[in-house]
């Protein structure tokens, strides 16, 4: 009995004291926002066709959809060309500064509504990585995920240095970036502009009075009790996201590989060559005719894709074993990218899968990026930011 609440107080103070897999969702977080800012660029030339006023589906046939299923929208406020513009340059800019992790707690919320009001204007215009980058665009907004590589990170260091010579710290663009936010809510929430099934809104106003509580709390509590209890309920959400995160990545795959159990072409061996012959999917003709020549290849590269599907979150309970295939599954992607011309369902994916990357891999990566980078000349002489562990930099400020 005493070694059984010895675990349970061991694994509740685990998750409580903190926010557990910093360089997991840090690389989620440049993921995704990579992936989402990489595609807005590519189609920049077509984003009037494809959600925008010159679409097929029309600014009529979007409003009845909304109205039915309670999506959410910020492009349903008008049907403007101005107005387009103007959200569609702020889900750019949102998703550059979530992948350099500044203000990260507002950029993840700027980055949810910009990918929901793309998305959800044309529903019909996705594939299943833009399923993907859907889930984990909310998802991100309750992790923690910019405690390492990220621009607040290196500013929480230079915080505590500060506070280190005794000097105070003063920052203004948190509380003003609050402020204008705010408003804004306050004038779309007045003007009956917020649309959805009531779960998004309210989502918006929960991040904007929390940011404005932690701020306060940070900078006027005279204790330090008020700051160690929000950071502890920070903590539990965090990690809670994080598990869901992971337990979508594992639902997605087992989906994916039962399904695919079921289909008769998965059955015989033989449904890896017809998308490698359709003319959507097929960039490379050459490559394609190349990969389905061997009729052998092809039974195991569809046995091994339905095998490794299914398998993988099973594989979890072993380290190593989850690690190969892993590998194996990250491999596959990087392939469709390549050979069926899928480039952002691929990396949505990898993006995903990085969640369950080893910490030990991930801090070697990060420390080979930092010698490159600090072998670059700096621009006017100033030093690197002193190191900081992880659980050292919480986001403290909008």
């Amino acid at each position: 009995m005493n070694r059984l609440s010895l675990a349970v107080s061991g694994a509740i103070a685990r998750v409580t004291e903190a926010a557990l897999g910093p360089y997991q969702t840090a690389v989620v977080r440049i993921g995704f926002s990579a992936t989402w800012l990489l595609f807005l660029l590519r189609e920049l030339p077509h984003r009037h066709e494809l959600y925008g006023p010159d679409g097929p589906w029309s600014f009529d046939l979007a409003q009845q959809l909304v109205g039915s299923n309670g999506s959410f929208t910020v492009l349903m406020w008008s049907d403007g060309r101005v107005w387009f513009e103007i959200v569609y340059a702020l889900a750019v800019l949102s998703s550059a500064l979530l992948m350099l992790g500044w203000r990260t707690r507002t950029m993840s919320v700027l980055f949810m509504v910009g990918v929901l009001s793309l998305q959800n204007r044309s529903v019909f215009m996705g594939d299943g990585g833009d399923n993907v980058l859907h889930l984990m665009s909310i998802y991100l907004v309750f992790t923690r995920c910019a405690q390492v590589w990220s621009l607040d990170a290196g500013r929480a260091a230079r915080e505590r240095a500060v506070r280190a010579r005794g000097e105070r710290v003063t920052d203004r663009t948190g509380p003003v970036l609050w402020g204008v936010l705010g408003l804004v809510l306050v004038a779309v929430t007045l003007a009956g502009r917020m649309q959805g099934d009531g779960l998004i809104p309210a989502l918006l106003w929960t991040v904007w009075v929390v940011l404005g509580v932690w701020w306060l709390v940070g900078r006027r509590a005279r204790t330090r009790e008020p700051r160690i209890m929000l950071d502890v309920v920070a903590n539990i959400v965090h990690n809670g996201a994080l598990l869901v995160i992971m337990a979508e990545a594992c639902l997605i795959y087992a989906t994916a590989g039962w399904y695919k159990i079921q289909g008769s072409r998965w059955q015989d061996g033989t449904a890896v060559y017809y998308p490698l012959h359709l003319e959507c999917f097929s960039p490379w003709p050459g490559l394609a005719d190349l990969l389905s020549a061997s009729g052998t290849m092809v039974m195991l590269v569809t046995y091994g894709t339905v095998l490794v599907q299914v398998a993988f979150p099973f594989t979890l309970f072993n380290r190593r074993v989850k690690n190969v295939l892993l590998a194996v599954m990250m491999t596959e992607h990087a392939v469709i990218a390549v050979v069926l011309g899928l480039p952002f369902f691929s990396l949505a994916m990898i993006a995903a899968d990085a969640v369950f990357l080893p910490t030990g891999f991930l801090r070697r990566l990060g420390d080979r990026a930092a010698r490159a980078r600090d072998r670059l000349p700096r621009r006017g002489g100033r030093a690197p930011v002193p190191g900081q562990r992880a659980h050292e930099s919480p986001e403290t400020t909008p």
